[in-house]
């Protein structure tokens, strides 16, 4: 599971290929309306939509001359599955937490009778 969340976690941290995953949140695009909004070559476009699919995160296929792209969700659910397990803590406060070992560690030890 490491392995493939280290794929979807690399490919999600690209602006670019998150913005595609945004576009195809709408609807299966064809891969030159993809390519459209983006201020680069199809074959740029190309390669962020391989990388993309080897991680899972969108399929693509071809109908008749045309390649088609379509989201996957899954590989996404696994992604936040694996964040949710961080939600079950409270935010630490690292200010209040050195003031507190500070005060812990510069008291007297206790009486050891």
């Amino acid at each position: 599971m490491s392995d493939t969340l280290d794929t979807v976690f690399a490919a999600l941290a690209d602006p670019t290929r998150r913005a595609i995953l945004t576009m195809l949140l709408e609807d299966d695009m064809a891969v030159t309306d993809v390519a459209d909004p983006f201020d680069m070559s199809l074959a740029a476009i190309s390669k962020h939509l391989v990388i993309l699919s080897r991680a899972g995160l969108i399929a693509q296929e071809k109908r008749g001359r045309v390649k088609w792209c379509k989201l996957q969700p899954d590989a996404l659910r696994a992604a936040s599955v694996w964040m949710q397990g961080f939600g079950q803590f409270e935010p630490v406060n690292l200010d209040a937490f050195e003031r507190f070992l500070e005060s812990e560690l510069a008291a007297p030890p206790p009486d050891e009778t």
